[in-house]
């Protein structure tokens, strides 16, 4: 006689569900290694059977009365020891999903529980309760619901040691459902309910490259909207996923979060894939797959930039500034545009006159270099990149300049702190000469020059040469 296989189980919470069968084997399965008896899949089939014969003729069936199943059919088959392992096992879920529900009804959202039965399947070594406790010492009444789960991820955070490392994962969870959270009101709000629309708004607010749009099609931005993979965000830390919410993630011009982390990096896949002639969409996935998978990183311009109207890319840029005033303002005003723009600078200063040089015949009226690193140090400060993150700047001089004993104390913290530039990241050039004589003797002497000197009595830039040519002439320079 065929048994009737039950159609439906109905859940501890109501909720009515299909049956499915694997759940209850692999349960059994996992039963039979705890106690290390090896079970063959035939067997396991045959208690299944056995299991299902029960409810045979039956529609609905409550879980409870399944597990209870699970055991007499069990103990009927004279598997003490793996029923044993199996009524501990529905007693630490019952745990579990008790520290749950206790969380669950603490923070007033019932839409968390999915994203903490998540946690205890990743990190079933992490008990609830911790939070629970964690949690309970932070919370104040009157608290918003926000509020109330940016406490609990904060809380999770706080857990973080050596020994217990993915409580800051757990967080990341917290976080990401957070986002997600206050991702959906803004598109309800909006009444934004596809990623097309989602570019389109963004691109009438000014938040959005129109070059996006086109340069795909409707179906072909609907089609790129499938590869994106939200369950990829479980692979951020909380600091991590923290930093790409504050820095990357586009907002609108009221700071309110419009983009999610997935995205982003969709965005970003699509900017860089834009000119493929040969299977784009193809191309679209595999950025996205390497960048979701954190499998490669993105500088930061590239990060912050791609898909939007200003998509400067670059990361790094170099300027020489020249000996005048109209040259270093133009050069420091360079740097200002590239950073405002998400690059990094390095500019090189050996053509500057040093302290004490003569400015149109007037001998001692130069102020030197640092004077000039100083204002570029107060640029990369008050021109941030994007407000992503600080200006980045290198400052580069010769080691045959005036200025460099004062260059060398830049960074210090003692000593005249008008002649300090702390945000600035000093490098000095060296020519082959000057580690030929420190390895035939470190004893000799070195030579200074100032660059303005000896372009008005040699009539050449020393610094515009190298190699032998470099030499010769530092050695007429020093002679003379």
């Amino acid at each position: 006689m065929e048994v009737e296989v039950v159609d439906k189980i109905v859940k501890r919470n109501g909720q009515v569900v299909p049956y499915d069968g694997t759940k209850i084997v692999l349960a059994i399965e996992k039963s039979f290694l705890s106690v290390k008896e090896s079970v063959d899949q035939a067997y396991l089939s045959d208690l299944l059977e056995q299991i299902e014969a029960q409810f045979d003729g039956r529609q609905e069936v409550d879980v409870e009365e399944i597990q209870d199943t699970v055991e007499k059919i069990l103990m009927k088959n004279e598997k003490y020891n793996v029923a044993k392992s199996y009524i501990l096992y529905r007693e630490k879920r019952t745990q579990m999903r008790n520290d749950r529900l206790e969380l669950v009804k603490l923070i007033g959202d019932e839409e968390l529980e999915d994203v903490l039965v998540d946690i205890q399947k990743s990190y079933p070594d992490y008990d609830l309760k911790r939070l629970y406790e964690k949690f309970s010492t932070m919370s104040k009444e009157g608290q918003s619901l926000k509020d109330r789960i940016a406490l609990l991820t904060r809380s999770s955070a706080e857990l973080t040691t050596k020994e217990e490392p993915n409580w800051e994962r757990i967080a990341g969870r917290l976080l990401s459902y957070s986002i997600a959270c206050d991702l959906k009101a803004t598109e309800e709000k909006l009444g934004l309910t596809s990623f097309y629309q989602k570019i389109s708004y963004m691109i009438e607010q000014g938040l959005y490259g129109a070059y996006i749009l086109e340069n795909y099609s409707h179906k072909e931005v609907d089609e790129i909207a499938s590869l994106i993979d939200n369950t990829r965000n479980n692979l951020f830390t909380y600091s991590g996923l923290d930093l790409l919410s504050q820095r990357y993630l586009i907002r609108s011009h009221q700071h309110v979060l419009l983009e999610s982390p997935q995205e982003m990096y969709i965005g970003i896949a699509m900017h860089l894939a834009m000119k493929e002639t040969n299977d784009r969409i193809g191309w679209v996935k595999k950025f996205y797959d390497m960048m979701s998978l954190h499998k490669v990183t993105m500088a930061t311009p590239t990060q912050a930039n791609a898909r939007k109207p200003y998509h400067q890319l670059s990361s790094c840029f170099i300027d020489t500034v020249p000996d005048s005033l109209d040259g270093i303002y133009h050069s420091i005003s360079n740097f200002a545009d590239v950073s405002k723009f998400g690059g990094g600078m390095g500019m090189y200063l050996g053509k500057v006159r040093s302290r004490g040089g003569s400015i149109r015949g007037f001998e001692g009226a130069s102020g030197g270099v640092i004077r000039w690193i100083r204002v570029i140090n107060d640029t990369a400060v008050a021109v941030d990149q994007l407000g992503v993150r600080a200006g980045a700047v290198a400052v580069y001089l010769d080691v045959w300049h005036k200025d460099l004993p004062e260059f060398l104390q830049l960074r210090t913290n003692n000593g005249d702190d008008r002649m300090k530039a702390h945000d600035v990241f000093p490098a000095i050039c060296y020519p082959d000469l000057f580690w030929k004589m420190v390895k035939e003797d470190m004893n000799q002497d070195w030579y200074l020059l100032d660059p303005h000197d000896v372009l008005m009595v040699k009539g050449y830039c020393l610094e515009d040469f190298y190699g032998e040519e470099w030499e010769k002439r530092y050695w007429e320079c020093v002679h003379d």
